[in-house]
C-alpha cells in the first residue's frame, strides 16, 4: 500500500486505522476500541505489558537464539551479543530482585547509565514490573540528576560505577552521591553495576551490587492499563525546569511497531542501529523498544562519530554488524564531514545491508544530505519528530510501496495520526510557502504524550494554550503545495529583519553549502534600525583552502545572492567549534542570550561548557557579548 493511500485509510477512520496497527501487538485481551470512550485517549480499556512484547514473545515463537542487542563498546575495544533468549532471562531475573525489594507496579525508578547492555535490562525489567523508569543521561550534573529524583520520588535508582570518553573514564557513582545527598527524596536502595574500568565506593544499608540483584529467581510480567505510564523521559531543555514527558504503555507499543514497518523498513531479524544514548527519546523508541517490538536486532555503539578512533566509526560498525536500517543526528554527518570531506574513512568497508540512513535531531541542511547520499550511495531520509512525540511526525516511510520522492531540505510528508498546519501568531492557517508556527490538530495519535509527569497545568500552558485545538511543536517552518514539510528553526529561532520574517535554517542552508564550511549556526541579535540582523557562526572544514577571513567573505557575497539583501546578512564569524546539547541540538537560544549580553546558565544538557567561553570570546571581538 502506497503512503498516499494509507494517509487517506487514517483520514477516513483513525479508530479503524489504529485498530488494525495494534494487531502486531500482543494483548492481555484484545482491545474493543481505539480510543477511549470519552475519546481522552489510546487503548485505555485493555491492558498489556510491554517487556512481553518486547522479548518474551519473539522466545515464545521460537526465536530465542535471535540476537537481540549487539554491544559494540568503541572505547573499550569490546563487541558482545545477547539473544532474545538471555535477554528474557537477564530481564526476568532484575524484574525478581526488584520485586523482592518492593518495586511494584506504578513505583518509579531511575535509571542512570552509560551505553551498555544493561541500561536496557533495567529498562525491560521495569516494564515487565509495570514500574516507570526514567532514563537519566549517564553523566548529567549531581544538581540535574536530584531535581529528577526529587519530581518523580524513585523507589529505586539503577546506576553504574563509571561511564567511558575519548581517553577518560568518568566516575558516575560520586555523581550519584551527590545527587542524593542534595535531593529531597531518598529512594529506598540504589542498584550498582560495577564495570570494569572503575569501581565504585559503595554506600553500606543502600548500595547494592548489580550482580547480588540480577541473580534473583525470574519473575513473570505484570499486564497494566492500556493508558498506564511506561515510562516518564525529561526533555533537555536549555531553559527552566526539566519536563517530564510520561509516554503510556499501549499507545507507546502500537505506534513503535507501526513505524519500525512503514518508516524503517525493518522487520524480525534485520538489524537497527540508532546512534544516540539510552538517555534521549531516539534511545527509548529505537535503541530499546522499537527493534525489539519488531524482532529485530538493535546495535549499542558505545562511541562518537569521531574520536573512537576516527571519523570512520559509523561505517565501521554499519559493515561489521550488517545494519539494514541506521539512525543518527545531522551534526554527527557534519563532525564526519569536517573529519574526513573526502569520505576516505569509508574505503573498504561493505554497507551492501544498508538500506537507508535517517536523520533526526536537527534540521538536515541539503548540502549535509547531500554529501552523506553521494559518500553512501544510499538513500538519506531526512525526518521529524519530538521527545513529546515519541515517533516521527513527518518522514519519508521507505516501508510503504518505496516511500515519496525525496526533496531537499524536507522530512517529506506528515505521518497517520498527524494532521500538520501552519499558524500565524494569531493562530490563522498561513498559505502554502509561508513561514508560521508549527501546529498538530488534535487529537494526538497514540503513542504521544498525555501529560507531563505532577505538571498538568504546565502540559497544557506549555503545548497547548498558544493555539486552541492544536498541539504546538514550537518549531517553525512552512508546508509547499504538495503537503510537504519544511523545518527552518525553533519558533524561538525565527528572526525579524526590518518586519520580514527570515529562518535562520534559510540562511544555515545558504552558510552550509559553501564547500569550505563544516557546520554552521545563524542568530538574530538586536539592530537599532531593523530590530534584528542576522550573525552566522562558521567551522571550517579539516580540508579547507582558504582562510577564515576569506571564506567569511564569501559566505556574505553567497547570502546576497541567494536570500537577497533583504536578510541583511553582514557578518560570518569563523569558530572552531559549536555549543551543543549531549543529543547534538545546536544551541543558538544560549549564543544569541550571550550576544545580547545576557548572565547565562550553562544548560545542564550541553557536550562541553568550555564552548560557551569560545562563543563569548568570539563575540567580543565584534563589540558584542557585554563589552
Amino acid at each position: 500500500m502506497t503512503y498516499a493511500e494509507t494517509y487517506a485509510r487514517w483520514r477516513t477512520d483513525p479508530d479503524a486505522f489504529w485498530m488494525e496497527a495494534a494487531r502486531a501487538i500482543d494483548w492481555d485481551g484484545p482491545p474493543v476500541r481505539a480510543r477511549d470512550a470519552d475519546g481522552g485517549g489510546w487503548f485505555a480499556e485493555t491492558s498489556v505489558n510491554a517487556c512481553h512484547n518486547a522479548v518474551d514473545r519473539h522466545v515464545a515463537a521460537g526465536h530465542g537464539a535471535r540476537t537481540a542487542i549487539i554491544h559494540d563498546s568503541g572505547y573499550a575495544g569490546r563487541v558482545a551479543r545477547l539473544s532474545y533468549a538471555g535477554l528474557q532471562d537477564r530481564v526476568a531475573r532484575l524484574a525478581g530482585g526488584l520485586a523482592a525489594r518492593g518495586v511494584a507496579a506504578g513505583d518509579r525508578v531511575v535509571i542512570y547509565m552509560p551505553m551498555v547492555p544493561e541500561a536496557v535490562v533495567a529498562m525491560l525489567a521495569c516494564a515487565r514490573l509495570g514500574a516507570i523508569h526514567s532514563v537519566v543521561f549517564g553523566g548529567f550534573a549531581a544538581r540535574e540528576l536530584a531535581v529528577r529524583i526529587d519530581d518523580c520520588a524513585p523507589r529505586a535508582v539503577i546506576a553504574a560505577s563509571c561511564g567511558l570518553e575519548p581517553g577518560k573514564t568518568v566516575a558516575y557513582k560520586p555523581l550519584l552521591d551527590a545527587a542524593l545527598d542534595l535531593a529531597s527524596h531518598a529512594p529506598d536502595f540504589c542498584v550498582v553495576l560495577q564495570r570494569p574500568e572503575l569501581a565504585a565506593a559503595m554506600v553500606p544499608g543502600r548500595d547494592l551490587d548489580w550482580s547480588a540483584v540480577a541473580s534473583a529467581e525470574p519473575h513473570p510480567c505484570v499486564p497494566v492499563a492500556g493508558d498506564h505510564p511506561a515510562y516518564i523521559l525529561y526533555t533537555s531543555g536549555t531553559t527552566g525546569a526539566p519536563k517530564g514527558v510520561v509516554r503510556p504503555t499501549a499507545g507507546h507499543l502500537v505506534a513503535l511497531a507501526w513505524s519500525m514497518r512503514a518508516v524503517y523498513d525493518c522487520g524480525p531479524g534485520d538489524v537497527f542501529w540508532a546512534a544516540s544514548d539510552v538517555g534521549w527519546v531516539v534511545g527509548h523508541s529505537y535503541i530499546c523498544y522499537g527493534p525489539l517490538l519488531a524482532g529485530c536486532t538493535t546495535v549499542m555503539f558505545e562511541g562518537k562519530p569521531v574520536g573512537t578512533p576516527d571519523a570512520g566509526a559509523f561505517w565501521r560498525v554499519m559493515a561489521e554488524h550488517r545494519v539494514r536500517s541506521f539512525l543518527t543526528a545531522p551534526t554527527a554527518i557534519r563532525a564526519i564531514r569536517r573529519d574526513d570531506p573526502e569520505g576516505a574513512r569509508l574505503a573498504g568497508r561493505d554497507l551492501s545491508a544498508l538500506r537507508a540512513i535517517y536523520l533526526a535531531g536537527e534540521r538536515a541542511d541539503p548540502p549535509t544530505v547531500e554529501w552523506l547520499a553521494a559518500t553512501t550511495g544510499k538513500p538519506v531520509v531526512d525526518h521529524w519528530w519530538q521527545t513529546e512525540t515519541g515517533f516521527p511526525i513527518a518522514a519519508n516511510p521507505l516501508g510503504l510501496a518505496g516511500g515519496v520522492p525525496a526533496r531537499a531540505g524536507s522530512p517529506a510528508v506528515p505521518m497517520p495520526g498527524y494532521e500538520i498546519r501552519v499558524l500565524d501568531p494569531q493562530g490563522n492557517p498561513l498559505p502554502p510557502g509561508a513561514l508560521g508556527a508549527i501546529a498538530i490538530r488534535l487529537p494526538l495519535p497514540p503513542g504521544t504524550l498525555h501529560g507531563l509527569w505532577n505538571a498538568e497545568a504546565r502540559f497544557h500552558a506549555s503545548y497547548l494554550a498558544g493555539f486552541p485545538g492544536h498541539y504546538e511543536t514550537g518549531d517553525a517552518g512552512m508546508v509547499d503545495a504538495d503537503g510537504y514539510l519544511y523545518i527552518m528553526a525553533r519558533t524561538d529561532d525565527v528572526i525579524n529583519v526590518a518586519g520580514h520574517r527570515l529562518s535562520t535554517g534559510a540562511i544555515e542552508e545558504v552558510l552550509a553549502a559553501h564547500p569550505d564550511v563544516a557546520e554552521c549556526a545563524v542568530i538574530g541579535i538586536a539592530s537599532d534600525v531593523k530590530g534584528q540582523v542576522p550573525l552566522g557562526f562558521i567551522c571550517l572544514s579539516r580540508a579547507a583552502r582558504r582562510g577564515a577571513d576569506e571564506v567569511a567573505a564569501d559566505c556574505v557575497a553567497l547570502v546576497r545572492e541567494r536570500i537577497g539583501p533583504v536578510a541583511d546578512f553582514k557578518r560570518a564569524l569563523v569558530v572552531d567549534r559549536l555549543p551543543k546539547t549531549r543529543s547534538g541540538k545546536i544551541l543558538r537560544g544560549v549564543m544569541a542570550r550571550i550576544a545580547a549580553g545576557e548572565a547565562v546558565k550553562t544548560p545542564a544538557t550541553i557536550d562541553d561548557p568550555a564552548i560557551l567561553d569560545e562563543v563569548r570570546a568570539a563575540l567580543r571581538r565584534i563589540g558584542l557579548a557585554g563589552t
